[in-house]
């Protein structure tokens, strides 16, 4: 899973992303700091991991990993090349969200590219451009499907209406996300590759005084309202603090949330709206070698899921054995659950639930 963190230039973007990777990327006070993105693997945190790899004596733990893409600030007039508008669009493209992030803070010395903090304004600024790139995307696209209609093919007038559908919602400052399409029209727009059909978590970037009560910063919950309207999520982080737990183990920072009154960390938050947001669970594998979190989309089978761990599985599976990560705690051991029947035999056709620990059994 690949996350593009975007916003205008010092809302605090490169500083999030130091906290989440511990990449070092550069983060300073002027705009265009980022210029190539820098790119972080991330571990998700799972306490259900530590758990079973306790019972099951494991020799390491593996979690599944985000990819985090912090990509350069945008300006206004991007879609025309305006700052470093079209390598910055080309990089929102690579991604299968965007993490938005808005300042929702006052700091005289921090400077604001549009000289005040106004956080509507600033996530419209980049939407906005957004909506703009796709709009010259779909006209090319139309151009070219009216000449393909002298053909004759009734596919190019299918296409058509879907374009100009699409393009309608644009020029009322709608991205295309904010559309349903039925089965015919689907294939169409996923081959378009839209910038602003890809999905969006809001992130409001808030102050260390801010940060436990962001319900009481109206920067923020003008921002909350605005996402709202778009459907799309919304969270409060504080860059800094998260920056300053960075280089924390996990006893210090749960200290040091609840010395701030915080229950929970930015970077726990993000993910888990990550996961929503894409619609992904994680699965469990446990043994004595490891004990491993995989990442797959809710709905996926069996097989499917069996051909995360390795292509082979997939191919030769005969059954899935499964039992819940709750169930097996209760058991205390894979060996009780066993011997209570607890451990049930599923097919091909079964899908594969969040939390579920299983082991393939596969014949090649």
């Amino acid at each position: 899973m690949k996350l593009g963190i975007v916003g205008l230039p010092n809302v605090g973007k490169s500083t999030l992303f130091n906290a989440l990777t511990k990449a070092g990327a550069e983060s300073a006070n002027y705009p265009f700091c980022t210029i190539e993105p820098n790119v972080g693997i991330v571990p998700v945190p799972d306490e259900r991991l530590n758990v079973l790899a306790r019972m099951s004596n494991s020799e390491k733990i593996v979690p599944t990993t985000i990819e985090f893409i912090d990509i350069a600030g945008l300006v206004k007039g991007a879609s025309k090349g305006e700052g470093l508008g079209n390598k910055f669009l080309s990089h929102i493209r690579e991604v299968d969200a965007i993490v938005h992030v808005v300042r929702c803070f006052e700091d005289s010395n921090i400077v604001h590219v549009d000289g005040s903090v106004n956080p509507v304004r600033d996530a419209e600024t980049i939407n906005f451009e957004l909506i703009f790139a796709d709009i010259e995307t779909l006209d090319r696209r139309i151009e070219r499907t009216q000449k393909m209609l002298k053909s004759g093919d009734k596919k190019y007038q299918v296409e058509l209406d879907v374009y100009q559908k699409i393009k309608e919602n644009l020029e009322k400052g709608l991205p295309a996300r904010s559309l349903s399409f039925d089965n015919e029209e689907l294939p169409i727009v996923k081959q378009l590759f839209l910038l602003t059909s890809k999905p969006v978590i809001y992130v409001g970037n808030v102050s260390e005084e801010g940060i436990k009560n962001p319900e009481d910063n109206k920067y923020y919950l003008q921002l909350k309202e605005m996402a709202q309207k778009e459907g799309a999520e919304v969270i409060a982080v504080c860059a800094r603090i998260e920056e300053e737990m960075s280089s924390l183990d996990d006893k210090e920072k749960e200290e040091f949330l609840n010395l701030l009154g915080i229950e929970e960390a930015g970077l726990s938050k993000l993910i888990k709206a990550s996961y929503r947001l894409l619609g992904l669970i994680s699965f469990l594998t446990t043994g004595p070698k490891e004990t491993r979190a995989w990442t797959i989309v809710k709905g996926t089978k069996a097989p499917q899921a069996a051909g995360k761990i390795h292509s082979d599985f997939e191919r030769g599976f005969i059954r899935a054995e499964v039992i819940s990560y709750e169930e097996l705690v209760k058991c205390g051991s894979y060996a009780v659950a066993r011997d209570k029947g607890l451990i049930r035999s599923e097919g091909k056709d079964y899908v594969i639930q969040d939390g579920d620990v299983v082991v393939f059994r596969f014949n090649v």
